[in-house]
């Protein structure tokens, strides 16, 4: 008798989760709703203390990995990733949700765009239950976004499809970041790679609870000098993106300096003032070569 081969899935979905089962069902049922079927569920334990792991553990219709300490997002997620079968890729963050439209649009327009490697979509913010409009720095945009990441993160997890080849070029989320991690895969990708924005409100945002990561860390400009940093470190990165690069760090250097000194921290203060200078002085010689 022939074996059936099981054709594995269009899209893999991983959410990665702590302590939040209560969110974690209605980002679960969103996925459940989608329109498109072809896709598995990967949710990711990370050692969670509450009744995550007997909900997940009763709860048909996706794959749960029980990580048994809290290591934090990006370990979660990664090892989501190396479990994940689909030829394209999506996050959901726990505390999130979809549109029951989500995934069957950007499918298409990765269909219909083959050359495209990534694309993501608006969202809708709550923000302590109440719906909340998005400032004008938090604008999306579509193409070559490298030097428009480098501010802030203006992709969410949530929102992003890549394709596996894509994130094998890239690499992994960073396990050494406690925040910023997404900020970190974003400037990598979109270095090397255009992404398209789909100008659709498919994700819902969900803020203003004590466990989100900006609000546990102070200062998460730290966290995005550190991505920034690597990326100077990356071999034959072209002179204008170089340039990009220095003058945000040199700007969010002076401001976490600043922070610092108002919270009358001076050793770190000094330390993020010293780097200000030392990517000033770096800008400065780029520009004189170039001029």
């Amino acid at each position: 008798m022939q074996e059936k081969i099981c054709k594995p899935p269009r899209v893999s979905i991983i959410i990665p989760t702590y302590n939040r089962c209560g969110f974690l069902k209605s980002a679960i049922e969103s996925v459940f709703q989608q329109t498109l079927d072809d896709w598995e569920l990967i949710v990711v334990d990370d050692g969670s203390k509450d009744e995550t792991w007997d909900y997940l553990d009763n709860c048909s219709g996706l794959t749960g990995l029980r990580l048994e300490k809290n290591k934090g997002v990006s370990f979660a997620r990664n090892r989501g990733i190396e479990r994940a079968q689909g030829e394209l890729i999506c996050f959901l963050d726990s505390d999130d949700c979809w549109q029951p439209e989500k995934l069957a649009t950007q499918v298409a327009f990765m269909d219909e765009h083959p050359e495209c490697s990534a694309c993501y979509t608006d969202e809708i913010w709550i923000r302590n239950g109440v719906r909340v409009n998005p400032m004008k720095k938090h604008r999306k945009y579509s193409g070559q976004v490298f030097r428009k990441c480098l501010p802030l993160c203006i992709i969410s997890p949530s929102s992003i499809m890549m394709t596996r080849q894509v994130l094998n070029d890239i690499g992994l989320f960073d396990e050494s970041l406690p925040a910023c991690e997404d900020y970190d895969m974003w400037l990598r990708l979109t270095l090397r790679h255009s992404v398209h924005f789909i100008e659709e409100k498919l994700i819902v945002k969900t803020g203003g609870h004590s466990d989100q990561l900006s609000r546990k860390f102070w200062g998460m400009d730290r966290f995005r000098v550190q991505a920034m940093e690597k990326i100077l470190e990356m071999p034959a990165l072209p002179a204008k993106e170089k340039g990009w690069v220095l003058e945000t760090l040199v700007e969010k250097c002076r401001i976490l300096s600043y922070g610092y000194n108002n919270n009358d921290k001076p050793n770190d203060a000094a330390k993020f003032s010293g780097k200000a200078e030392h990517y000033e002085n770096q800008l400065t010689a780029i520009s004189n070569v170039s001029g």
